[in-house]
């Protein structure tokens, strides 16, 4: 009942703070700008200590918005948090999870028949009960065949790919990625679309651009409340970026795929002003997963302070850099300790609608409308997933781990590392090692590296042990699997 009356107060205070955006009449809700970057690190932005300052229209982004340093991705690899995003649930329950391997990502490339399923309900499709019009610019990778096309599942428009660009395959064996517009098939990575894998230039983020932009502009014109996701994948290896940034910053290519980003955010945040319905537009910038360290540094970013990065449950994997924009409704210059997850997007993007989350199915995500609003900080727990493994929850500022787990041995003898230079005794294991009686707990406040267990001399837990038991049989046992749909990876 506490949950119903929070979640009427905010709306009421929504309603109060949009009425001023509509003319006599209903007010329109807001539009919604989501922006999701690909192998994005927590640690790539000026405004989280990045040393360069190559990203001065993010961090202007968060000095008139909200800074989330306690934001989480739903799993540590591209198309679970996509899925994750876009359904407002865990990979556990929309079937973005593997079951050929113990504590073993999924993920959806070009081979794979499987996607998201028909039963789950995606963001887009919500939204448009409230008329709104959806575009998807960049990425999809939750499925490439027919049926999983983002028009079957509430998108309007789309301009990308079902998959990443770290093709080409075997040419003359398997095709090259295409590029859809729509329904339309308009090319194909490195042929109409070319990356040239030596030098790293490639027009793809600029046409991104141009795409929301355009989107931008006829929604306006129309006077439709609009959602566009602009996924783009830029500073996914290989990375790439136009020639006017190549070779202009102090981290490399990698970098020069940052500033492009950057730039393209500031031209988009701009077209808002310009069009004067930045006060009607929320904006969200995040990652889906953390740097990926195996490509670092020449094509990966930095995780920060926190430890491995992609495809781990540690914090590097898991923790993502997140600005909220939204002019004279979200207070300037905040930052919220609140811990956020990508599936709390789906959430909030559902209030700012003033559509009711599905009642048929468990919601994972919770609005942050409270947080941003008003300042409100909510008690939840984030749950690390891989596979169909919990590995890890925190709770306030401490984490436990079930399980500790980097990659295997064969791998990591092979060159294959998550954590290169980063190895913790015990915790950065090669092997699948499980703590569920005595769990590796954590205080990410004082310890963000998480290098340090909380234990005394006798081995002890310096903090209690049945908040974590509890988190622990929660999750596993209210987090019913659905069917696997995607790869075996």
């Amino acid at each position: 009942m506490a949950a119903v009356t929070a979640v009427t107060r905010w709306r009421l205070l929504l309603v109060l703070s949009t009425a001023a955006l509509g003319a006599a009449g209903a007010p329109q809700p807001p539009n919604i700008l989501l922006l999701l970057m690909d192998d994005m690190g927590w640690g790539d932005l000026g405004v989280y200590g990045e040393p360069s300052r190559e990203t001065p229209n993010l961090d202007r982004m968060a000095a008139e918005g909200m800074l989330f340093p306690n934001f989480y991705t739903a799993n540590p690899l591209c198309s679970p948090s996509r899925a994750a995003l876009l359904t407002g649930r865990l990979p556990i329950r929309n079937g973005f999870y593997t079951t050929s391997g113990h504590a073993r990502n999924a993920y959806t490339p070009q081979e794979i028949v499987g996607g998201i399923p028909d039963s789950e309900r995606l963001l887009p499709e919500l939204l448009k009960e409230a008329g709104y019009v959806s575009k998807i610019v960049g990425k999809w990778h939750l499925g490439h065949r027919p049926q999983f096309h983002p028009l079957k599942h509430g998108f309007d428009e789309w301009f990308g790919s079902p998959n990443c660009h770290f093709g080409p395959y075997d040419n003359r064996a398997r095709p090259n990625i295409p590029v859809y517009r729509d329904w339309e098939m308009v090319g194909r990575y490195y042929e109409e679309f070319p990356i040239n894998l030596k030098t790293g230039e490639a027009n793809l983020t600029q046409i991104y651009l141009q795409e929301a932009l355009d989107f931008i502009r006829r929604q306006q014109a129309a006077r439709r409340p609009f959602f566009l996701y602009w996924a783009v994948d830029a500073t996914h290896a290989p990375v790439y970026a136009s020639k006017p940034f190549l070779g202009t910053s102090q981290r490399g290519r990698y970098g020069d795929a940052v500033r492009e980003i950057d730039d393209s955010v500031g031209k988009i945040l701009h077209s808002l002003q310009d069009l004067g319905i930045a006060e009607s537009t929320f904006v969200f910038f995040t990652s889906d997963n953390g740097a990926a360290l195996i490509s670092a540094p020449k094509q990966g970013g930095s995780n920060g302070p926190f430890l491995c990065g992609k495809q781990t449950t540690f914090e590097g994997g898991m923790r993502e850099p997140a600005v909220a924009w939204w002019p004279g409704r979200i207070p300037a210059g905040q930052v919220s300790h609140q811990l956020g997850s990508i599936m709390d997007l789906f959430t909030t993007s559902l209030s700012l609608a003033g559509l009711e989350p599905p009642r048929d199915r468990a919601i994972d995500g919770l609005s942050l409308l409270p947080a941003m609003l008003q300042g409100q900080l909510m008690d939840r727990p984030i749950f690390y997933y891989r596979g169909n493994t919990l590995m890890a929850v925190t709770l306030g500022q401490y984490k436990a781990h079930f399980w500790t787990w980097t990659n295997s041995w064969e791998e990591f003898r092979q060159g294959i590392d998550f954590c290169p230079g980063q190895n913790v005794s015990g915790v950065t294991t090669h092997t699948q090692e499980e703590h569920t009686r005595l769990p590796l707990i954590f205080h990410l406040g004082r310890d963000p590296g998480e290098r340090f267990p909380l234990r005394d001399r006798r081995g002890e837990m310096l903090t209690r042990e049945r908040p974590w038991t509890t988190a622990a049989e929660m999750g596993q046992r209210g987090h019913s699997p659905g069917t696997p749909a995607a790869a075996r990876g």
